[in-house]
């Protein structure tokens, strides 16, 4: 498994560990004192507010940046572009979407943007590489 590979599956759990965080505030309560709501995550998760409802919605936009950062990653190991080139791309993807996470977390809209931009910016890299 190369660097690449491994931050393509970092990048899949990011959106789960923003899941539980949106989440974790439920857990333990019962769904009468406002506990998650396993029967309607959905409805439960759209009446977060704060932190917890940015990391909701973190999570939705991490699931949206995976098609196009695992398919970057893949067409740039089969047009044989060099690892290493590949790995640093992959790793500056991964860094700018854990920063994305926390700007979006400690609601700092304008560096949250920037740090969406580069990932996005990683991500079409990729393809031009090989």
């Amino acid at each position: 498994m190369t660097i690449a590979d491994g931050c393509i599956l970092i990048a899949c759990l990011l959106p789960v560990l923003c899941a539980g965080m949106a989440k974790s505030p439920g857990f333990g309560k019962s769904r009468r004192e406002g506990g998650f709501d396993n029967n309607n995550p959905r409805q439960w998760l759209g009446k977060l507010q704060g932190w917890q409802a940015r990391a909701n919605a973190a999570q939705q936009n991490s699931f949206e940046a995976l098609p196009i950062f695992i398919a970057g990653v893949l067409i740039a190991q089969q047009l044989q572009a060099p690892q290493t080139r590949v790995d640093n791309v992959a790793l500056l993807f991964v860094a700018a979407r854990i920063g994305y996470i926390g700007a979006y977390l400690a609601n700092l809209a304008a560096l949250r943007s920037t740090l969406w931009v580069a990932g996005l910016a990683a991500c079409i890299a990729l393809f031009f590489l090989g």
